[in-house]
């Protein structure tokens, strides 16, 4: 392999490197949206959340969540991501409260 080519090659892991710590940058969001159904069955769609933070699920919260970002999340019945138990919802998946836990009011996504 000739000088030049492994110089290009070392050159192009760098800015590769240098690249992909670019993007872990904080305001970064989810590619994709979040639909939830609220406790009087109204669908709430955000689209692409920032990934860091703590998210309010307005409209008094969340009996259902459908994550199709491509980021997994934690769902809270806190408004302040807060409170036990909690819901891990893996991307591309949809969760629903079950007894005792009425609804959720917040999440956070896992970055």
């Amino acid at each position: 392999m000739s000088v030049h080519r492994r110089l290009g090659i070392i050159a192009g892991a760098l800015l590769l490197s240098l690249g992909v710590a670019g993007c872990s940058g904080l305001g970064r969001t989810a590619v994709g949206p979040i639909t939830y159904i609220t406790p009087t069955d109204q669908t709430v769609t955000v689209h692409s959340p920032k990934v860091t933070g703590c998210h309010p699920l307005l409209r008094g919260g969340a009996k259902s969540v459908q994550n199709q970002t491509l980021i997994d999340m934690v769902l809270y019945p806190g408004r302040a991501c807060t409170g036990k138990p909690t819901s891990y919802n893996a991307t591309t998946l949809s969760v629903r409260v079950t007894p005792p836990l009425g609804v959720w009011r917040s999440y956070s996504l896992v970055h």
